[in-house]
Formats: C-alpha cells, structure tokens, sequence
C-alpha cells in the first residue's frame, strides 16, 4: 500500500463522508493521482519510485505467465474493489488479476466505473508495503478475506511490517495468502525461498528477485 494523504483535510469530518457512489462521480479522469474511499473519506495514494518498480515487476512476470499458458486472466492498468458490506470504502491494489469471464458479472460498475463488485472476479490481489504497513497486514487482509478473493500476496520488501507477521529481527518478507474454507492461510517466503502461489504453481520467482528490484 502506498503512502497516502487525506484529501480535503480542513473539512469538517462529517463533511467528508461520502458513498462510493458520490465518490465515483467525484473520481478525476486522466492520470491525475490514484485514490481509495475509507470509510467515507477520499485517501490519496503516494507511491514511491521503488514501490511503483516492484508493483511494475510484478505485473510484469505475471502477465508473461498469464500469456504463456493462455489464461483467461488479465491485469488491469487501475480498479478499484468495492467493500463487500459497505457503500462508504473501494480499494486499489497495487495489481490485481482478474477473470475474464467473471468480470462481465460486475458490469455495469465494471465497465462504467472500473470498479469490482464480487470477490470471485479478483482471482489475486497484491499490495506492495510502505510506512502504513497496517493497511495491508490487517485492513486489506481482513476486507480481502470478507470478499473471497482466492489469493492475496503481501510484498514487504522493506521489512516493515509487524514482528508477528514477518518475524525478530524484521527482514523482507513476501506473505501469501489463500483463501481455505472462507479463510486465509499464510505463508511467508524470504531470501531465497522460490514463492509458492496456488494460481501460478509454476512461477519461478524466488523472494530475493522481488526484493532485489526495490533496493
């Protein structure tokens, strides 16, 4: 998750309150910035040049994957995933995975407004983790989680987040997470560890590849 600002912060709070609805006719056109609606507040996205070059890799060597085994999946340049039980919030991952087939069901937020609807069409999310380490280890884990999306990847390159997720001492660490009876299971991989992803069982990537990228 990048780092982010609140927009519009000298509003009252009660002012800032808005559905995702108003927030979506409030969504600016063109590359004006990137932003997601938490809990009726428009929070603007600040990447980093690192933390955008690990999301592009990434993106990069999945979608090599999705081309050479001609999956039914693409990735999309931005989208946004709606709350399951909420009007007031919409995530951006940093790269997310979609099905072709299931995507016609969230039209027509999908094809209006970019926006995802229902978990099954996500078949994996990623965040790549800055400062707000939070946001990804527990408020993306958790909503994720709600919705069903099958798998989600957490790349700490930085070795941010908390001892209990990526051990003492701290270390980069890469999380994925797979969804097993409506929860899910996590599993950590560092330095060498080849990244074990049930979508693309054969993706040769090892952890310190990933990490390498963001040094």
């Amino acid at each position: 998750m990048f780092l982010q600002e609140k927009v519009d912060d000298n509003l009252k709070p009660e002012e800032k309150l808005i559905s995702l609805e108003e927030f979506l006719d409030w969504y600016p056109d063109g590359f004006y910035g990137r932003f997601e609606l938490r809990n009726g507040v428009i929070v603007k996205m600040q990447p980093t040049g690192t933390h955008e070059q690990v999301a592009g890799f990434l993106a990069m060597e999945i979608g090599v994957e999705i081309k050479r085994l001609n999956l039914p999946l693409f990735i999309p340049r931005q989208g946004l995933i709606k709350a399951i039980d909420t009007d007031k919030s919409a995530y951006i991952p940093d790269v997310m995975v979609l099905d072709n087939d299931s995507v016609k069901n969230d039209q027509p937020m999908w094809k209006k407004r970019s926006t995802i609807t229902q978990g099954k069409t996500v078949k994996l999310a990623i965040e790549v983790v800055s400062t707000n380490w939070q946001d990804d280890y527990l408020t993306k884990l958790g909503e994720y989680e709600k919705l069903g999306i099958e798998e989600y990847w957490i790349i700490d390159y930085l070795g941010l987040g908390g001892r209990r997720y990526i051990g003492n001492p701290k270390q980069p660490t890469i999380s994925i997470c797979h969804l097993v009876e409506y929860e899910y299971t996590m599993e950590s991989f560092k330095t060498q560890d080849v990244i074990k992803s049930p979508l693309f069982p054969e993706l040769n990537l090892t952890a310190e590849q990933i990490f390498e990228v963001g040094q």
